[in-house]
């Protein structure tokens, strides 16, 4: 039997192709130096330049765009380290958060569900953690289109990257996280205009798809496929060649789609929106906790009271509505939406989705943009803030006790290849 390290270095590059996030690099390259040697510490890096998508009327104050990637990932302890947590509560408890890397070996931690960097770190949060002993699993990814140079509104209440792309899906031909020069790459962005706009590799400039309807909501990229859909629900596959081919008519109702994988399906998540309770008689069965709209009422009057699940039966070209999510839980994030199993999450029930109100203003200068985000459950309607789910909050902040303690085990060695978190 041969050993891991006498493994040929040609066997090892077939696997390292396949890592798909940058933390299974670490993890490869942990291994031993026969390892570490057959695969570069940076794995790759996205297209890293696109000029400005024509808009008449908005002044080209930029040098173009450059393409960020964020990661979601689910942290936990292994069993091992659960089982000699003594004492402690949190042993179980799994935590979310979003990851951004924007220099090498410097991440950046922000809210999973908006754009909200948590910056400055609390003092109890650890400058390196050991990766080796954390269990790791990648929940999504959204890519974002930052300008270069020049943000305008830097300090303003909407955060600048929204401003001009709306939403980013991102495919390329290689599904590894080591992309390089000669992978072929796809962009499709909404623009504020509400149209669709696509970039490829070897593209000078922006294909605009002139197909437009209805403003689109959501773009997404499942099984290799672009999907998009607009406000009405009209659901479109977009090819690269920028032509559009209808997948699913439309499902009117509601003021805002999102298109998000679940277990294999495309699922059409429909929010609606309200001038507050009492104020539409269409929801007046809908039990809505006031208190999450009581801090933010003079600051918008549109409110999130209702959400309806559909899943695509593509052969029919149709959105079949949803009674149940079983055990899953859907998180509708600014640029990225996801979903996972409860059971990941001790303590949370299924059948749940996470949202978070783009205006909701929150009070705290410490909380992130968590009292941001409310908690829908899809089986009686109820809709509340997450501090009113006490065993759901604590999926997002503060992180378990487990993430500062210092584990077994732990050395310069295990942590020489690791990634610095820090709030620069």
């Amino acid at each position: 039997m041969v050993e891991w390290s006498q493994l040929p270095g040609d066997v090892l590059e077939v696997i390292a192709r396949r890592l798909t996030t940058y933390f299974d690099v670490l993890r490869f390259r942990a291994v031993c130096s026969s390892w570490r040697s057959a695969i570069s510490q940076r794995p790759g890096h996205l297209p890293c330049r696109f000029p400005i998508v024509p808009n008449e009327g908005f002044v080209e104050t930029t040098c173009g765009f450059y393409l960020s990637k964020r990661t979601v990932y689910r942290l936990g302890l292994p069993e091992n380290r659960i089982q000699t947590c003594i004492g402690s509560s949190e042993a179980s408890d799994g935590w979310l958060i979003k990851v951004e890397e924007d220099v090498p070996e410097k991440m950046h931690l922000l809210n999973p569900l908006t754009m909200t960097q948590i910056k400055p770190l609390p003092s109890m949060f650890p400058k390196v953690l050991d990766l080796s002993d954390i269990r790791i699993s990648e929940l999504g990814q959204e890519h974002v289109l930052q300008y270069i140079n020049y943000r305008p509104f830097v300090n303003s209440f909407v955060d600048a990257g929204n401003l001009y792309m709306e939403k980013v899906a991102f495919s390329s031909s290689n599904s590894s996280s080591a992309i390089d020069d000669n992978d072929a790459f796809a962009i499709l962005t909404i623009h504020v205009s509400g149209k669709l706009a696509m970039f490829k590799s070897g593209d000078e400039k922006w294909t605009i798809i002139e197909d437009l309807r209805s403003p689109y909501d959501d773009v997404i990229c499942f099984k290799g496929k672009f999907y998009a859909v607009d406000n009405t629900g009209r659901t479109v596959i977009v090819e690269p060649s920028a032509s559009v081919t209808l997948t699913a008519f439309p499902v009117f109702g509601g003021d805002k789609k999102y298109l998000v994988e679940s277990e294999g399906d495309l699922l059409l998540v429909d929010l609606y929106l309200s001038m507050g309770p009492g104020d539409d008689p269409c929801f007046d069965n809908i039990n809505i906790d006031d208190e999450f709209y009581h801090r933010i009422d003079t600051f918008i009057v549109e409110k999130t009271v209702h959400f309806k699940v559909f899943k695509l039966y593509e052969v029919r070209q149709k959105w079949v509505e949803l009674q149940s999510l079983g055990d899953r839980l859907l998180f509708l994030g600014d640029n990225c939406s996801f979903s996972t199993s409860a059971c990941e999450f001790p303590g949370c029930k299924g059948n749940r989705i996470y949202f978070t109100d783009a205006f909701n203003c929150s009070n705290g200068e410490d909380d992130y943009g968590f009292k941001e985000i409310g908690v829908f459950n899809l089986e009686d309607g109820c809709i509340g803030p997450l501090a009113s789910y006490p065993g759901y909050s604590k999926l997002f902040w503060p992180p378990p006790s487990w993430v500062s303690a210092p584990s077994a085990g732990t050395n310069g060695n295990q942590l020489e290849d690791q990634p610095a978190c820090e709030a620069s």
